[in-house]
């Protein structure tokens, strides 16, 4: 693909993948029935957890600058099983974002009309709540959407560039006004639903997050790989946190949490506080910010797809590029025509704990596969330094499992005593015991291993905060994956890569033979001709020296 993309680029890319619908409409949903004021802990908890990741995403990025993304670095580092498991999450991770920021696209377009949140959308009867309200202005949208990310990449960050800067501007301008109508009384109840509320919360507000792993998948369009993807996936993931929590500030100063609106809240806010005009500055900031996170999330899914189908883990029809606009069309048209289906009949909090989900699943993955990075080498590592760090990541991996499931069934905190000690033994035992068989060569992430292990601890645990019903749709579709994978998938890869092994094994052959020609050629007459001696002694004979 083309080398277009600057660190100034992927700022302005990652503000417009995450600054969405997130912040738009999930805080006021978390906030009345999880946290209330205490709904900016929850967005400070996501916040760092994403932070993290973002170290882990960037030193891949940056020692593997490929558009794969996440796949890329966990087929590299932990084999393609675990990397085709996390590339079915991946996918299903964009087609739910974008069909949740779409159909909030549609309720803010509704505000911005003077409509209630659904008075755009068919109700259909005959299904069950949570898909009844049909939303056919979210599938014109992505269509619109996907005409511009196949046209060019480039022209993608323009567009994302202008909107973006026109978010920001909105979004100071809900800060700045509606801080002019705060109410400090409206913050005495601050944690109403104590602890748990606060981090169930943050596990759901996760989703106004998950946009920045896009950033990655645009490595291989980078300029400067070393540069430009460290200032822009840290600098617009710092941004976008601090933006987050001065806005969740702000809603729960002007409303009492309990009267926020669950499908718009700002618009409302702005309203209930004698502002009404205000309310269709804030509905079309919020448009902005959503069709930005499509637009990014549109040309970020469809580089997933195309890195995946390389593998032939999925046909390879989906990695061709386009020769005129240097885009992946048939995996952008594909991955949107699936996005568009879902955003048709499926609500939003449905969506929101689903994404949750595979997004912590997938933050987790990544850090560990870091630790194997930086650890273990085959050849390098010594048996002994293998089995300790394993010994200690399965102490890591397992104590935040065990602290997540007691944290989901009580409130007590006596178990914490053992498992909280038992990931620092873990984590403190690869510090001082596995020597890092790996340096990164252009930019590492510091505080290795703490900082990594503290980003799978962080992602594990909120995984705890989210509900069954969404953990039961999640083994369906990974069961689905795998399927797919056993029956198809793994023949195809073993296939692609048994003949690029065979094509590497001739060319290598191929080269020798040249290397061996070239040296007849240019060797002196007289070794040639001792050479050609030994090779036959009859020609010798038949052609004495003159």
């Amino acid at each position: 693909m083309k080398k277009t993309l600057n660190w100034w680029d992927l700022i302005w890319f990652g503000i417009g993948a995450v600054i969405g619908a997130g912040i738009f409409v999930l805080t006021g949903l978390e906030a009345k029935e999880h946290a209330g004021p205490a709904v900016v802990l929850s967005y400070v908890v996501s916040g760092v957890s994403a932070l993290l990741s973002v170290f882990c995403y960037t030193e891949f990025a940056v020692e593997i600058p490929v558009a794969g993304g996440s796949f890329a670095y966990l087929r590299v580092e932990l084999g393609d099983f675990m990397a085709f498991i996390a590339a079915g999450n991946i996918l299903l991770e964009y087609v739910i974002g974008g069909a949740a920021v779409a159909r909030s696209w549609t309720s803010y377009f509704a505000t911005l009309c003077n409509h209630g949140s659904n008075d755009f959308r068919i109700v259909a009867d005959g299904f069950k709540e949570d898909y009844k309200y049909l939303d056919p202005i979210a599938v014109v949208v992505i269509i619109g959407i996907c005409f511009l990310a196949v046209l060019s990449t480039k022209g993608s960050s323009r567009l994302n560039y202008i909107a973006s800067i026109v978010h920001v501007i909105v979004i100071l301008f809900i800060i700045i006004a509606g801080l002019t109508k705060a109410d400090t009384k409206n913050y005495e109840d601050f944690a109403p639903f104590g602890p748990r509320g606060v981090f169930q919360a943050s596990a759901v507000l996760f989703f106004a997050y998950v946009g920045f792993d896009a950033v990655s998948t645009m490595a291989e369009e980078t300029k400067n790989p070393g540069k430009d993807i460290p200032i822009g996936l840290v600098g617009s993931m710092v941004i976008t946190t601090f933006l987050y929590c001065l806005l969740a500030v702000t809603l729960c100063l002007m409303q009492p949490f309990g009267d926020i609106d669950k499908d718009a809240p700002f618009s409302v806010a702005f309203e209930a506080v004698g502002m009404g005009w205000a309310k269709y500055i804030v509905a079309a900031g919020a448009l902005k910010g959503m069709t930005s996170v499509l637009l990014v999330g549109a040309v970020g899914q469809a580089r997933y797809l195309t890195h995946i189908a390389r593998t032939h883990m999925v046909p390879p029809w989906f990695a061709q590029v386009d020769g005129k606009t240097g885009t992946p069309v048939n995996a952008t048209v594909t991955m949107l025509a699936a996005t568009a289906v879902i955003a048709f009949f499926t609500s939003l909090d449905v969506l929101a704990d689903l994404l949750s989900i595979s997004t912590l699943f997938i933050f987790s993955l990544v850090a560990i596969a870091l630790l194997v990075r930086r650890y273990y080498v085959s050849g390098v590592t010594t048996q002994a330094n293998r089995n300790k760090f394993i010994a200690c990541l399965v102490l890591i991996v397992g104590s935040s499992i065990a602290t997540s499931v007691y944290w989901s069934k009580t409130d007590k905190w006596t178990a914490y005593v053992v498992t909280a000690p038992l990931w620092f033994l873990g984590t403190l035992g690869i510090w001082i015991l596995v020597p890092q068989a790996r340096n990164p060569k252009l930019w590492g992430v510091p505080l290795v291993p703490w900082l990594p292990s503290l980003s799978v601890a962080i992602n594990i645990f909120l995984l705890g905060s989210i509900d069954h019903v969404s953990f039961i749709r999640f083994a369906v579709w990974t069961v689905i994956i795998l399927v797919y994978y056993f029956f198809f998938g793994l023949h195809a890869s073993y296939d692609t890569a048994k003949d690029s092994l065979m094509k590497r094994l001739e060319a290598g052959t191929n080269l020798e033979l040249k290397k061996a020609d070239a040296a007849e050629v240019y060797a002196p007459s007289a070794a040639r001709d001792s050479r050609l001696d030994g090779k036959s002694g009859s020609n010798t004979s038949a052609h004495p020296a003159s």
